[in-house]
């Protein structure tokens, strides 16, 4: 592993996810799953989000289509928070919602929304991160 890449990932994933969030998915991993979180936080957040091709906005905006298209609610629901915070806007998020209705199915946009539905009042909230 790059601890270069590594690191990068880590501060990228932090400023993404919450920082409270990401620690504690590292410091409550075992000898089962640790090597799971090296790999996300290296090749995920450190080698792709890391690239300088795509803005954070952008790849938040890909991150909801493609969670969404594959039923995945708990990643979309971390996505959504992080989207939010790289600067997508409700508006935004409702437009992808819509396109992954049409191209994915209704019940992937049904469920997409009140994923969203939910992030969105707990951010009102002032909830913590994911």
């Amino acid at each position: 592993m790059s601890q270069e890449i590594y690191e990068r990932g880590l501060e990228i994933r932090k400023s993404v996810l919450g920082k409270e969030f990401v620690e504690n998915s590292i410091a409550s991993a075992d000898d089962f799953n640790l090597p799971m979180q090296q790999l996300t936080t290296e090749y995920c957040w450190g080698y792709v989000w890391g690239r300088e091709g795509l803005p954070k906005k952008t790849r938040s905006m890909l991150n909801l289509a493609m969670l969404s298209a594959l039923n995945r609610p708990h990643e979309l629901k971390m996505h959504l928070k992080g989207a939010l915070k790289n600067g997508v806007t409700k508006e935004e998020i409702r437009e992808i919602l819509l396109q992954v209705a049409i191209y994915c199915g209704i019940p992937a946009g049904v469920d997409s929304f009140r994923i969203a539905r939910e992030v969105f009042k707990e951010v009102e909230a002032g909830k913590p991160d994911n």
